[in-house]
């Protein structure tokens, strides 16, 4: 898949920049990567599932 043109952010709540990056920027998928290795293999969702799972994750936390 080529995700040349994917825009990669952490998130605000990264302390030291050492998280996952996401790019939701590419029409009908969303990349993860490790930030400490960009260059490694990317976790691609399609946009639903990943949508999903942060809200999933949102409500544990809040737990």
């Amino acid at each position: 898949m080529d995700l040349t043109g994917a825009l990669w952010r952490t998130s605000s709540r990264s302390g030291n920049g050492e998280c996952v990056e996401v790019a939701d920027n590419l029409p009908g998928v969303v990349g993860v990567r490790d930030s400490k290795d960009p260059s490694g293999t990317v976790l691609v969702f399609a946009p639903v599932a990943w949508r999903t799972f942060v809200a999933a994750t949102r409500r544990l936390s809040a737990a």
